[in-house]
C-alpha cells in the first residue's frame, strides 16, 4: 500500500489500476484507514459505508484482472455529500429534521457512478439542507479549510471539498445551488464544476431550490472533473486531447470586481496575466443585466427554499442553526406574485446576457470575493456571519441565476480560485478551455 496513492489524481489511480500497478482493495483499504486514522475524521465525513467500499472494490479488482473494466476511474474510491440518497445509509443533510433519515435506493447519480465502476467510501458533511456558501455547522460538524485551521471549508459541500484536499477521498461528489461546490473547490485548492440545470439528475437528491439545484464533482484536475461528469450522468467524457487557449476569447464580468477583497483579487490578476501569456484574447465588458439579476436572488431562493422545507421547518424550528432558519423564513413573505414576475423577470434578463456574451469562449471573475471567514466569528458575530455568506456566493450566483455551466480552478494562490462560465448545456467546451487554462496557470 502507497500513501503516495492519497494525493494522486482520480484519473491516475485510474490508470494505475489498469495497469496492473494499483490493486482496488488496496486502494481502498489505504483510504479507509486514512480516513480512520486522521484527526479530523469525525469533521469531514458524517459516516462511511466501509462494508459497501470493500465489496466494490473487490469486484473492481475482478473486473480489472479479467480485462472488464467499466471505465477509466473503475476501482477509484470517492466521497458523496450527504445529501445524496445511500440505500442503507443514513443521509441526512447536515440537518438534525432528517436525523435517522435511510433511504432504501441510491439516487441515481449514485447507481450511474456504481455501475461506472467507481467505489463509495462514505458521506461527508455539509452546511444545514445545503443553504449556505460558508460551510458552518453547528448541528452537525464544520471542516475547515485545507489553508487555514481556523476558517471554514466553504459551503454547502464542505465536507465533500475538505475530502478531497486532505486526502480523504480521490474526488467528492457535491451540490451546487449558488456556489455550493464552487465556493468549497476554490477555498481548498481544488477544480469545481458546476453543471447546467437539468443536466445531471437530481432523483434521490434532498432538495434545496429545484430550480437552481445541480450536481457536480470536486476534483484535484479537470481531467477529474470530465470524468466524474461523464460517471455522474452516465456518459462519455469530454475529449481533452489537443485543447488551447490560443484565440480563446474571454471577459472579465466588470460586475463581479466589485467588493472583491485584495488577496482574491491580486490572484484573479495575477491569473489573467498567465492566461493572457497562454493565448487568450482577454476583455473587460459590463453587463448591467447580472446587477438585475443577483436583487431577485431573495425572492429566487429563498422563496422556493421555504416552500419546499416550510412544514418540516416549522414542525421543529428549534433543530435548526438559527442562521439558516432565519434565511429559509425570509422566504415567508415574498406572494406568490412576486416569485413569479421574479422567474419572468430573470428569463428576460438571461436572454439579453446571453446575447451580450455570445461572441465570448467564457465570462471569468475571482471564483470569491473573499477568503474562507473565521469560524469562530460567524459562531458569535451575526453581522460577520450574513456579510461573509453574501459576499461568498456573490460572484458563483452569477452562474446559476444565468443557468450556466461553470468551473473553478485554482490560481496558485491559497484559497482564492479563478472562475469560468460559458452558455448552458456547453460543460465540453468548458472543460477544455479549462483543461487548457489548468496547464496555463501551473
Amino acid at each position: 500500500m502507497s500513501e503516495s496513492w492519497l494525493k494522486m489524481s482520480a484519473a491516475d489511480l485510474g490508470r494505475g489500476i489498469g495497469t496492473g500497478q494499483i490493486d482496488p482493495v488496496d486502494l481502498t483499504k489505504t483510504y479507509l484507514a486514512a480516513i480512520k486514522s486522521h484527526e479530523l475524521q469525525h469533521r469531514i465525513y458524517a459516516r462511511l459505508t466501509e462494508k459497501r467500499a470493500l465489496d466494490e472494490a473487490q469486484a473492481a479488482a475482478s473486473r480489472a484482472k479479467s480485462g472488464n473494466r467499466r471505465s477509466l476511474l473503475d476501482g477509484v474510491p470517492i466521497s458523496w455529500k450527504d445529501l445524496f440518497d445511500t440505500a442503507e445509509t443514513g443521509t441526512e443533510a447536515g440537518s438534525d429534521l432528517l436525523k435517522g433519515r435511510v433511504p432504501n435506493q441510491d439516487a441515481e447519480v449514485l447507481k450511474n457512478a456504481t455501475q461506472a465502476g467507481l467505489v463509495c467510501l462514505g458521506k461527508t458533511h455539509m452546511s444545514e439542507l445545503a443553504f449556505s456558501g460558508l460551510g458552518y455547522n453547528p448541528v452537525t460538524q464544520s471542516p475547515p479549510s485545507i489553508n487555514d485551521a481556523d476558517a471554514v471549508a466553504g459551503g454547502s459541500s464542505s465536507g465533500a471539498a475538505t475530502s478531497v484536499a486532505f486526502g480523504l477521498a480521490a474526488c467528492g461528489v457535491g451540490s451546487d445551488t449558488g456556489g455550493s461546490v464552487r465556493i468549497p473547490a476554490a477555498w481548498n485548492n481544488l477544480v469545481g464544476l458546476k453543471t447546467t440545470s437539468g443536466r445531471v439528475s437530481l432523483k434521490g437528491v434532498v432538495p434545496l431550490c429545484e430550480s437552481f439545484d445541480t450536481v457536480g464533482p470536486l476534483c484535484r484536475t479537470v481531467e477529474d472533473a470530465a470524468l466524474m461528469l461523464a460517471a455522474l450522468e452516465g456518459g462519455k467524457a469530454a475529449d481533452l486531447t489537443g485543447a488551447t487557449l490560443k484565440g480563446k476569447r474571454l471577459m472579465i464580468l466588470s460586475e463581479a470586481m466589485d467588493g472583491v477583497r485584495d488577496q482574491p483579487l491580486n490572484a484573479f490578476l495575477g491569473a489573467v496575466e498567465k492566461l493572457r501569456a497562454g493565448g487568450a484574447v482577454i476583455e473587460q465588458m459590463s453587463v448591467p443585466e447580472v446587477s438585475q439579476a443577483l436583487e431577485l436572488s431573495a425572492v429566487l431562493f429563498t422563496t422556493e427554499a421555504y416552500a419546499q422545507w416550510r412544514d418540516h421547518i416549522e414542525a421543529a424550528p428549534d433543530k435548526m442553526f438559527a442562521e439558516i432558519l432565519q434565511r429559509f423564513r425570509a422566504g415567508a413573505k415574498f406572494s406568490g406574485v412576486e416569485f413569479v414576475q421574479a422567474w419572468m423577470k430573470l428569463r428576460a434578463l438571461r436572454a439579453s446576457y446571453h446575447a451580450q456574451v455570445a461572441g465570448f469562449d467564457a465570462v471569468i471573475m475571482p471564483s470569491s470575493q473573499i477568503l474562507p471567514p473565521n469560524q469562530h466569528r460567524l459562531a458569535t458575530d451575526h453581522d460577520y456571519y450574513i456579510t461573509e455568506n453574501l459576499h461568498a456566493l456573490r460572484n458563483t450566483r452569477v452562474g446559476n441565476l444565468m443557468g450556466s455551466a461553470g468551473l473553478t480552478l485554482p490560481t496558485g494562490t491559497a484559497s482564492c480560485g479563478v472562475m469560468f462560465i460559458s452558455p448552458p448545456m456547453s460543460e465540453e467546451r468548458l472543460l477544455r478551455l479549462g483543461v487548457a487554462a489548468e496547464a496555463a496557470l501551473a
